[in-house]
């Protein structure tokens, strides 16, 4: 092996080898833990996602003086302007109030990645997760 001349830069074999090891045995490390925080976010928000919804039936229910709903959605949805009732007298999303006038939004957007179903109560379920 030579002896670099004065002013020659550069990285020995050696050098560049440890490098790569001690990047491999990192990767090693971090990528089963990536896959599994990727995991617990997807279930965390359908999770958020059921509970913002079912708030938003029952903040409409209490709204309106509901007790019950007429026609409760029992099939699969995630158009929040057909929800939570399947005549669309009452809506999440673009609910005419006929107090104000105005247009209410229970909820942030239309369409939700999840499918949910709700009963009379106003008991929502999360049927199908498009996490």
């Amino acid at each position: 092996m030579r002896m670099p001349k004065r002013g020659e830069k550069g990285f020995t074999l050696i050098e560049l080898l440890i490098v790569v090891a001690i990047l491999g045995v990192l990767a090693a490390i971090v990528i089963p833990n990536v896959g599994r925080f990727i995991g617990r976010g997807e279930s965390e928000a359908a999770a958020t996602e059921l509970e913002n919804i079912q708030n938003a039936v029952l903040s409409m229910m209490t709204d309106q003086g509901l007790e019950r709903l007429q026609n409760p959605v029992t099939n699969n949805t995630s158009n929040m302007a057909e929800f939570p009732d399947s005549e669309h007298v009452y809506i999440l999303y673009g609910f005419t109030d006929n107090d104000t006038g105005g247009t209410v939004n229970y909820v942030a957007t239309q369409t939700t990645k999840g499918s949910y179903t709700v009963d009379a109560l106003g008991t929502v379920n999360q049927t199908v997760t498009g996490y």
